[in-house]
């Protein structure tokens, strides 16, 4: 998508512009759009606190954690996300738990909160919550929720966010939508939360979410939303090196991606199954696209 227009787009058999598919840890990127609109709207605060009432007891030290650290993945929890591992926490998280957050809010610190970076499906499960929390209101309310604040705005008609048994919002991985509703999302980030002239992201929540983590490895990630092409996706090409520096993507398993190149009005999106990770080469994916759109004042 390039000035708001779609202008190139392929799909294998069988799939077609409005087949919905999972975008895995991309549903994280989401999940902190959802977040600041409970910001604006001042139910929520990146510094608040005390977040949920199991680390509200005396002397509990996650009681200290914040929704800046849970967004940034440096809360500090012990998390394995460990794919190949079948008994990771990770894995029993998504697959076995029926009250993820749950799971996830019971472990104890590893770390200071604010100190380490580790990437955590858990702290997403977590933010869910946090979120559900702060909506107050019945389930119902709760699960309307991501529709009313962005998928009809946007007019994501595909969208579907999965919860898990205990109804809460599968925020690690589980947001479903065709590749123009993909696109949309990504053209929000472009816009800076605003979509046909209506704001639906608080002013400056896309700078928040596209400040670098000073603990990310080589600074690669921002809130709950990555500032560089990440491993395995990376590094392979010798147009790596020219990406442009206010790029940013939403990550998800297996190669999805949602890149957002705001200096070049560009959103490009890839959905697939990539096995083993590292046939997917994003980044050189990233920058022929660049090379066949006009630059910017043109």
């Amino acid at each position: 998508m390039w000035r708001g227009h779609v202008i190139a787009e392929r799909y294998a058999p069988g799939f077609t512009a409005d087949t919905p598919l999972p975008g895995w840890s991309m549903t994280k990127t989401v999940t902190a759009a959802l977040a600041g609109v409970l910001v604006a709207q001042q139910k929520l605060s990146p510094n608040a606190s005390a977040l949920l009432p199991e680390w509200r007891g005396s002397g509990d030290a996650r009681a200290a954690i914040t929704l800046d650290e849970l967004l940034r993945m440096t809360s500090g929890l012990e998390f394995n996300e460990d794919y190949d591992d079948p008994l990771s926490d990770v894995a029993v998280m998504l697959f076995t738990q029926p009250d993820t957050a749950r799971f996830a809010s019971a472990k104890p610190l590893a770390a200071q909160p604010g100190t380490q970076w580790y990437y955590s499906s858990g702290t997403s499960a977590i933010v869910a919550r946090v979120m559900r929390e702060a909506l107050g209101g019945t389930e119902a309310d709760y699960l309307a929720f991501p529709r009313r604040a962005l998928f009809e705005p946007l007019g994501m008609r595909s969208a579907v966010f999965e919860p898990d048994a205990a109804g809460t919002l599968g925020s690690p991985s589980y947001l479903y939508a065709s590749a123009h509703d993909w696109a949309r999302f990504g053209q929000l980030l472009l816009q800076d939360g605003v979509w046909n002239g209506q704001r639906l992201l608080p002013e400056g929540w896309v700078r928040y979410l596209t400040r670098a983590t000073p603990q990310s490895t080589n600074q690669e990630f921002g809130a709950h939303l990555w500032v560089k092409v990440p491993e395995p996706f990376n590094d392979r090409d010798p147009h790596a090196s020219a990406m442009p520096a206010d790029a940013f993507h939403a990550v998800g398993h297996e190669g999805q991606f949602v890149s957002v190149v705001p200096s070049r009005e560009l959103v490009v999106v890839r959905l697939g199954l990539s096995r083993p990770e590292s046939a997917w080469n994003h980044e050189a994916f990233l920058a022929r696209v660049l090379d066949a759109v006009p630059a910017s004042g043109t």
